[in-house]
């Protein structure tokens, strides 16, 4: 029985992705590799009609960074999406493990490795902040305070 709540598609490979992304995108139209190739180049990025025709075809499962940059321009979303779980969750631990020696004095310098010219997305700092946040209220002052009060 159909309780009415859509369910959320699996959305593993590259290949699931770009699908979702065009059905999304493009509801009830099918787009051809030739017509979003053009659309990423109008809007200042680059991919062949081919190499899309190939990623819904399953032949392309690990494209560089600038084939997850240009599929992100054409469907008007952060090139991040496209990236493997893995290698997401890999970008937001070392962004917070990050944070946590900065803010417990491990790190006192920085060198941007790693970060685009945008450097930390905000929204992945104002998570931090409030993880690092929540952590300092849980933990008892140090010294030790009033317990049990």
């Amino acid at each position: 029985m159909d309780n009415g709540e859509e369910r959320a598609p699996e959305l593993r490979t590259l290949r699931q992705k770009v699908e979702y992304m065009v059905e999304k995108t493009f509801p009830g139209r099918k787009i051809s590799g030739r017509v979003f190739a053009d659309l990423v180049k109008e809007r200042g990025g680059s991919l062949s009609h081919s190499y899309f025709s190939n990623i819904l075809a399953g032949k392309v499962t690990q494209p560089s960074e600038d084939i997850l940059k240009a599929l992100g321009l054409g469907f008007g979303v952060d090139w991040r999406f496209f990236k493997e779980e893995s290698e997401v969750v890999d970008d937001v631990v070392a962004g917070l493990q990050f944070l946590a020696k900065r803010r417990t004095g491990e790190i006192s310098g920085l060198a941007g490795r790693g970060l685009d010219e945008d450097g930390l997305p905000p929204e992945l700092l104002q998570f931090a902040l409030a993880l690092l946040k929540d952590a300092e209220v849980r933990q008892p002052p140090a010294g030790g305070g009033p317990r049990g009060q």
